[in-house]
């Protein structure tokens, strides 16, 4: 199967430095579906918005191209997973409520996905689309890793990462959308915990390929500077959400 693959190889550090969803973004979305039955989970990653859904929903299903980032989803009764793309769903049609992607979109052919939501959803479906970009912490941090994101990996990132950039609101949408709420995701970390997930930006990784070194030890020393040993510090993510209805 066709997919832009930009996670397979770090799928490990994905699956153990992605922070969750907060719980009121999940609750609201589901809300958003004509009933409880089915949702489905668009380039799954580790499932953590499939097992968050699974919460929901009668059953979910979570699809992802990636073998290697299904290897390492967290197993749920209510999920199951399978090798699919978003433009190609295992699914019969009109037979899902909801059809979701967290932190995913962007990399869709959105011509194919969006016919494959018309065809799988029931009336009155819901699609729903969210992204997070960087995280913010205290202007002295952000500072540096504004940097870090702009001048060190800044050339590495796909062209699609704009469609982040812009906070999702240029990304082609042809529903019937609703107003949604402000989310932000939220963790406490220590700063290993940080450049762990760092390590599963997709233009860190294609840094390493390019340059042929790997640039978070020189980040990790400049952050020492100014977050000291193992202190946890508030990370906030700002979320953006679109949501509408077939």
């Amino acid at each position: 199967m066709s997919f832009k693959d930009h996670f397979s190889r770090q799928s490990a550090a994905y699956s153990r430095h992605r922070p969750g969803y907060p719980a009121e973004l999940i609750e609201w979305v589901a809300a958003q579906a004509p009933d409880r039955t089915l949702a489905v989970d668009c380039a799954t990653g580790n499932g953590q918005a499939a097992v968050a859904l699974a919460e929901h929903f009668a059953r979910v299903v979570a699809v992802d191209g990636s073998l290697s980032q299904l290897s390492r989803a967290v197993a749920c009764p209510r999920v199951a997973y399978v090798a699919a793309t978003a433009e190609r769903l295992p699914l019969g049609e009109r037979s899902v409520s909801l059809v979701a992607a967290a932190q995913a979109a962007h990399w869709f052919d959105f011509e194919r996905f969006h016919a494959e939501c018309r065809r799988v959803l029931v009336p009155g479906g819901a699609v729903a689309l969210w992204t997070y970009e960087k995280f913010r912490v205290d202007p002295e941090v952000d500072a540096v890793i504004d940097h870090f994101y702009s001048a060190v990996v800044g050339d590495d990132w796909p062209p699609e990462r704009r469609y982040v950039e812009e906070g999702y609101r240029t990304l082609p949408f042809p529903w019937r959308e609703v107003p949604s709420p402000g989310f932000a995701l939220e963790t406490d970390w220590d700063l290993e915990q940080v450049i762990g997930y760092l390590g599963s930006w997709s233009s860190v990784q294609r840094h390493r390929d390019r340059v042929g070194r790997d640039p978070l030890p020189s980040l990790r020393d400049r952050l020492r500077e100014i977050w000291p040993g193992h202190e946890r510090r508030r990370l906030r993510w700002p979320i953006h959400l679109r949501v509408g209805h077939a």
